[in-house]
């Protein structure tokens, strides 16, 4: 029994083609704006990629581009196709491309579906990027004058400035390291000696965060160091008073931003999934409609279109039965004794039952 089957006459026919080859036309836009949409993750993964440890955090922004393309072209020829549905002597060419290509949409509409849970699914994988690329970013910020690391101070710089935050889990990660280099230290004075001696690495490491971390917006000038000594500042607890640095880590920052980017990125991949679904189940009913009109010969009637020709279980038999069937002929038997794979094969019957043979005389 055919799974939700509709009747449809000539004239509703030729409506379905016709709105199906303008939604055609509707889901090359939607296609064109996956496309847009992945290749702006990827502008905005590489303009931080300095701060990103490499990874697999392209493969969102690879997949959306991918499924853009193809979407493109599989909804260009599927207008091309329903604009000559609506003629039945144009139909007869594309028949035996309606269902491969109707088989090749569905698997296009699952990989926009699994593009859109991707950009669910990434926040884990992402964060352990930006923890592992901050990490190192702050641990080269001192080396300006080592080639292929001269630039990451500015680039934690303007990092901390436009997204108004501090290290990589907070302000506290830049008491862990030297983030002064050592060309900027005097070396003739006893404070840094005694400082560089007191660290078993020795480093030289002080409670102090660099400029860009400082807020602006705090009425109070900008305390970069000495953060944890109170007595270093007049009218100062570090305890209790609000610090007028930023708190929050760029980690955590910028994990919210792309989150956020990704978030919408996932609700409009998702509603595009759904319209090329509706798209779909369209084209299969006008497919299996203009067939039925080729099979009863009466252009101008009605005919039946659904979505399956047979139940769910019945075409999952059928299909499990093709393929032991495909299985079974494929083999080769190489052990001796073992049955014929066609033993089984009953022999057809052609009407002639009582069919005498004649003997062969033996030589003499």
């Amino acid at each position: 029994m055919a799974v939700l089957k509709v009747k449809f006459t000539k004239t509703k026919r030729d409506k379905l083609a016709q709105i199906l080859w303008i939604l055609n036309w509707v889901s090359v836009v939607s296609g064109i704006i996956l496309f847009s949409l992945g290749l702006f993750l990827k502008i905005e993964i590489k303009k931080r990629n300095e701060v990103m440890a490499k990874g697999g955090v392209n493969s969102v922004p690879n997949m959306l581009i991918s499924v853009g393309v193809i979407a493109c072209i599989i909804n260009f020829l599927g207008g091309k196709i329903c604009y000559d549905c609506s003629d039945t002597n144009k139909f007869s060419r594309w028949k035996l491309v309606m269902l491969p290509y109707i088989v090749c949409t569905f698997c296009f509409t699952f990989c926009i579906l699994v593009g859109a849970l991707m950009c669910y699914t990434m926040r884990n994988e992402l964060e352990e990027s930006l923890y592992l690329g901050l990490r190192d970013a702050i641990k080269f910020y001192k080396d300006t004058d080592i080639p292929g690391r001269c630039f990451l101070k500015k680039t934690v710089d303007m990092l901390q400035i436009g997204f108004k935050c501090c290290g990589n889990n907070g302000f506290r990660d830049w008491f862990e390291i030297q983030w002064v280099s050592a060309r900027y230290l005097n070396m003739a004075s006893k404070e840094v000696l005694d400082r560089l001696k007191s660290n078993v690495d020795g480093k030289f490491l002080v409670d102090g965060v660099p400029f860009s971390c400082c807020n602006p917006s705090s009425p109070r000038p900008c305390i970069q160091y000495q953060l944890t000594n109170n007595s270093a500042h007049y009218n100062y607890n570090f305890l209790t008073e609000e610090l007028n640095i930023w708190v929050k880590g760029c980690r955590e920052a910028l994990l919210d931003y792309y989150t956020a980017i990704m978030r919408s990125i996932g609700i409009t991949a998702l509603l595009i999934w759904l319209f090329e679904l509706s798209v779909l189940i369209g084209v299969r009913y006008l497919q299996t409609a203009m067939k039925n009109v080729l099979l009863l010969g009466d252009l101008e009637g009605e005919s039946d279109g659904w979505l399956l020709e047979n139940s769910f279980v019945e075409a999952a038999k059928y299909n499990i039965s093709i393929i032991k069937n495909l299985g079974k002929a494929n083999q080769i038997s190489t052990v001796s004794g073992m049955n014929d794979p066609n033993i089984d094969v009953q022999n057809t019957n052609c009407g002639k039952t009582n069919v005498t043979t004649k003997s062969i005389p033996a030589a003499r």
